[in-house]
Order: C-alpha cells, then sequence, then structure tokens
C-alpha cells in the first residue's frame, strides 16, 4: 500500500522540470492536494452539506509570470510538448491545459489583472481516480497567479473563482466541495461544508491515533464528469427541486422525506431526492459520531452511503461495487465509492490490524474478475494549498 514521498521532492521536481522545459528558474513552487469525500457525495451542488479532507498527495505547480499575456503550461504526466493559449483561447477543447487555462480566464473574468504564465506541473494525485485532481490543479494554479499577480485573494475567493472556471471554462456543472477542499483543508481534520452558507468546520480526525486506517482503492477505472452524465443527475435534482416547490434539495428535512417522495409522480426524481436527502442525513451522522470520538462506528454509514449512489442515483460502477463489496467480506468497517462515479476510487474504513488483509482481499477479488490490480493507499488527512518552494 503506497503513501506519498516526500513535498520538497516533487516541489524539487517541479522546479527542475520547469527549468529544463523552459530554459530558466520559476519565481515559486505552489502545491494543492488531492481531496477524498468521507461522506456527503452529490450533495454539494444541491446545497447540502459533505465532508471532505484533504490527501497528502499533491499537485504541484512550479510558476513564473509573463509580460505578454500567454499562458505556456506542460506537465510532466501528459505527452504532447508545451500546450500555448493566447489570451482569448477559450478554455474548453484544450485538453488537461483547460483546467489552467480556465482559471486564468475566470480571474480576468472577476475583474483581476493576471498578466502570462509559464507553469510546469508536476502531480501526485492520479487523473480520473475520484481524488479532484482537477481541482487541485486549478487551486494550486490560482496560488501561483495569485502570489505573481499580487491579487490577494482568499481562500474563499480563490475556490470559488476554480469553480468558476471549471463550470463556465471547462464545462463540467461542478460543485464548490472540490476546490474548497482543497484550499481550506487542514491537516488532521475533515472538513465539516454547508455548500449553501459556505460555513465551514474542521471537525479532528485522526484514523492512526483511533487505531484505524483508512484506505483509497483506486479502480483505476478513469471516470470522465465532462461526458454528460453528471449533469443529467445535477438537472435531475434541479427539476426535482422546483417539482417540490423548494430552492433545493437540501431543503427537503430528512423527516419529511416520505412526504417528499410521494409528491413526485416520477420514479426516477424519487431515487435522485432519497439519495441527496439520505445522504445529508449520513454526513451530520457522521460528525455527530466524530465529535463524540466514536469513528469505528461511522462504517455501517460508508457503505449504506454506497449502497444509495448505486441503487438511487445510480452513479457507480461494477468495479466500485466490486471493491466495497470485498473491502467488507474481507473485515472492514465499510466502505463507499467516493467523488463523483462513473469509475474512480473507493474508500475503505478498517481497523489498523485488518488492513493489508483487507488490501490483499479486494486485489484479489479483483484478480479473480480479470481486472487489472487497483492501486491502494493509505489516507491520513493532509494540509490544504500551501507555497511549497
Amino acid at each position: 500500500m503506497s503513501g506519498g514521498v516526500p513535498e520538497r521532492d516533487t516541489a524539487r521536481a517541479a522546479c527542475d522540470g520547469f527549468r529544463a522545459v523552459f530554459g530558466y528558474g520559476p519565481a515559486g513552487v505552489w502545491a494543492a492536494p488531492g481531496r477524498v469525500n468521507l461522506i456527503g457525495e452529490h450533495t454539494d451542488y444541491n446545497d447540502g452539506f459533505v465532508l471532505p479532507f484533504a490527501l497528502r498527495q499533491s499537485t504541484f505547480v512550479a510558476a513564473a509570470p509573463r509580460a505578454d499575456g500567454l499562458l505556456r503550461a506542460h506537465s510532466a504526466a501528459v505527452p504532447g510538448g508545451v500546450a500555448e493559449l493566447a489570451p482569448d483561447t477559450p478554455a474548453a477543447g484544450t485538453g488537461w491545459a483547460a483546467y489552467p487555462a480556465g482559471v486564468v480566464r475566470a480571474l480576468r473574468a472577476a475583474g483581476h489583472r493576471v498578466g502570462g504564465a509559464d507553469l510546469h506541473v508536476e502531480s501526485e494525485v492520479p487523473a480520473g481516480a475520484g481524488l479532484s485532481s482537477s481541482a487541485a490543479l486549478e487551486v494550486a494554479t490560482a496560488l501561483a497567479l495569485d502570489e505573481l499577480y499580487g491579487l490577494g485573494l482568499s481562500r474563499e475567493e480563490t475556490a470559488l473563482l476554480c469553480r468558476r472556471a471549471e463550470n463556465e471554462h471547462v464545462g463540467v456543472p461542478c460543485g464548490i466541495m472540490d476546490q474548497t477542499a482543497a484550499a481550506c483543508c487542514t491537516a488532521g481534520h475533515v472538513l465539516h461544508l454547508d455548500t449553501r452558507e459556505l460555513t465551514r468546520r474542521h471537525v479532528p480526525f485522526g484514523p492512526a491515533a483511533a487505531g484505524l486506517r483508512l484506505l483509497v482503492v483506486d479502480t483505476r477505472v478513469e471516470h470522465d464528469l465532462a461526458d454528460g452524465s453528471y449533469a443529467k443527475r445535477r438537472a435531475g435534482c434541479e427539476a426535482a427541486a422546483r417539482a417540490l416547490g423548494v430552492r433545493a434539495l437540501r431543503d427537503v428535512p430528512y423527516a419529511s422525506l416520505d412526504d417528499a417522495l410521494g409528491a413526485l409522480p416520477d420514479g426516477a426524481a424519487r431515487r435522485l431526492v432519497r439519495h441527496v436527502v439520505t445522504e445529508n442525513d449520513r454526513v451530520a451522522r457522521t460528525v455527530a459520531l466524530l465529535d463524540a470520538g466514536r469513528p469505528r462506528a461511522v462504517g455501517p454509514l460508508l457503505t449504506a452511503g454506497h449502497a444509495s449512489l448505486r441503487d438511487d442515483f445510480a452513479v457507480s460502477c461494477p468495479e466500485l461495487d466490486l471493491a466495497v463489496a470485498a473491502a467488507n467480506g474481507a473485515g472492514a468497517l465499510g466502505a463507499r465509492m467516493t467523488g463523483g462515479g462513473f469509475g474512480g476510487s473507493a474508500v475503505v474504513l478498517v481497523a489498523e490490524e485488518d488492513a493489508e488483509r483487507v488490501a490483499k482481499g479486494v486485489a484479489a477479488a479483483f484478480a479473480a474478475a480479470g481486472l487489472r490490480r487497483p492501486r491502494v493507499l493509505t489516507a491520513e488527512p493532509g494540509p490544504g494549498a500551501r507555497r511549497a518552494a
């Protein structure tokens, strides 16, 4: 089971890569983490509640300003050389470079005086694994531009601008969770975020101190939230809210769920509503258990959340279902898919002494099904976005 490499090593690699690509040294290196959402899936764009934490695996952006307004972006992980984008180049359709380009365009659209930049990216966050590699890239880019051009952005403003970049310039109608997690999480905590009011509370969460381990199982099935499936779920939720006469599904109380379901004639709408309302309740129950010092008791809520995402929201896939079933069958306390779905990763809560057995059980199940061996890492809540060098 893998973890991260020392931050200074990746920051040094980012500096060296920048110099090799552009022929001079960067002004600095900025980092933003991937994230795991412990629970609270597909609730953020319904004005609901989420509980993410920052991974120690991060995306590092080495950057320097340019006077000509041109954005030149290079990634160590993506073949094809340097992507060059003029200030008026639309971000959409430019591949991975759409994310940093979208940040530049969002900043300029908000009235910030942002010039050009040379960027080199080194990332520890696997793309397409449901760990929010896109938000990590956006936030690291925004931090770099903020400091290079003296914008004075707060972390809240950074998250909102990065969401705007993804919504308007990349074309993914995501909520605010991923960017807020990357920008605002703190080590040793999960972030209890109200996505309507944008109020935040850092809830202590240290699996190792409780004799637990949180495993992230990357199924290696890459997802693409820009393919329309995510947008379809969001549109369905918004239509259901209108049918119920509420601003968003967050406004349907858990105690009134049966009445709400009875008011909806469409089975698909009922399933979407049931997931969102029960998932908000699971977030509240998870926070209460963590506050009470009972992290082991969170496991069944994770498994219940996965069943809801699989059966009601229909965003799981066979590989995620197999990872969850195999982990629970090998003795996990609970497991669920994490992220937008349609591939990506599962999060598994285990007792420390059972971690190796559970990881081997998941690997054996994938082998028996003729699937590629999943990547398994141990997740401890790490720091949010920061300057790394």
